[in-house]
């Protein structure tokens, strides 16, 4: 089986060191692609709390709101149904935040990883997607 296009030759030797940059590589993609699934849902999640936000400012002061905590409701005023919105709202918005940044490390450290390898095998390998 024949993994490099045809009359082209691969004179680079993988060291140790390789290997293991390449699979530290390959790591940091599986996390990135985990972080952007939790990104996707965390997003979501504060679409939905903005939008409830919105229909609970309609609602009439006295009427008593069903919030969700896990996996049971509670009976709370509209008041505090909305401060209990915004403090999830925030904390939404902090998971959002961290989850941002931990994803802007992770492609400074492919990018380096990447000029590395590249710099070294050239063509002879495929960091793309």
């Amino acid at each position: 089986m024949e993994l490099l296009p045809e009359g082209q030759k691969n004179n680079t030797n993988v060291t140790f060191e390789d290997q293991q940059k390449i699979n530290q590589f390959s790591k940091l993609i599986m996390r990135k692609d985990a972080i952007e699934q939790e990104l996707n849902i965390q997003r979501q999640e504060k679409e939905y709390s903005d939008d409830v936000s919105l229909e609970l400012e309609l609602i009439d002061e006295d009427e008593p709101v069903q919030y969700k905590v896990g996996v049971i409701f509670l009976h709370l005023k509209q008041k505090e149904a909305v401060e209990q919105l915004e403090k999830d709202m925030e904390s939404t918005q902090g998971r959002i935040d961290e989850l941002e940044s931990e994803q802007d490390g992770l492609d400074a450290q492919l990018k380096e990883l990447k000029g590395i390898l590249y710099a070294k095998f050239g063509d002879n390998i495929n960091l793309e997607r």
